[in-house]
């Protein structure tokens, strides 16, 4: 893939710092039923639209790669961290992993039928959103599926907070989708849930087609 810009290497490098302790927990921390149905949803969504080649940006270790595939789809992962893409390699050595940037992909116009975003663009600067969403579309063929995961806020701007790696931004889901839908995107449908025990906020789920 591409090399990583100048302005994302912070969070590279604190991704990097920390890809052990991080695989550890990734590995660790449930999928709820919710979610699992909404990863179902896209998959479906994907086959039924033809199937075609899908990235889970953002991949980390490589474990929902690993569970898209094993949902039947044809999936690579890529990641900010090259220790995130060493790890996922070892532990995944039949997939494809690559280093690289969600907004700065080297690929094809229109060369995907879905991209998964799970959780990753939580990092990027509100301003800069836009930008990554316009990328998304760019490689996604047309009614290709985006599924994005976040975490939510109630209304009004996005939130920054102290996520335990790099800074992080929670989200309205309306705003997120009003955005996605300026990009070109139309919402299929969302999932919001009540955070778990051990988690601090609401986690939102957009599925959405490129029109």
């Amino acid at each position: 893939m591409t090399r990583i810009p100048a302005r994302l290497a912070a969070t590279a490098q604190a991704y990097d710092a920390v890809a052990v302790r991080y695989a550890d927990f990734v590995r660790a921390a449930p999928v709820s039923p919710l979610e699992r149905a909404v990863l179902a949803a896209f998959a479906e969504c994907v086959r039924a639209a033809g199937g075609g080649l899908v990235a889970d940006l953002g991949c980390g270790p490589g474990l929902m790669t690993a569970r898209l595939r094993d949902l039947g789809l044809d999936v690579f992962g890529v990641d900010l961290s090259t220790s995130m893409i060493e790890l996922a390699r070892g532990a995944y050595p039949g997939l494809r992993f690559e280093a690289g940037s969600m907004d700065a992909l080297d690929l094809a116009d229109g060369a995907l039928a879905g991209i998964v975003s799970w959780y990753s663009v939580i990092h990027t600067a509100p301003e800069d959103l836009q930008g990554y969403f316009a990328e998304f579309g760019r490689v996604l063929a047309p009614g290709g599926h985006l599924l994005a995961a976040f975490f939510e806020t109630a209304a009004g701007p996005p939130e920054v907070f102290d996520h335990k790696v790099a800074p992080a931004f929670r989200w309205p889901v309306d705003d997120l989708a009003a955005l996605a839908g300026e990009a070109g995107f139309a919402e299929i449908g969302r999932m919001s849930r009540e955070p778990g025990a051990d988690e601090r906020f609401r986690r939102g789920h957009l599925l959405l087609r490129r029109r």
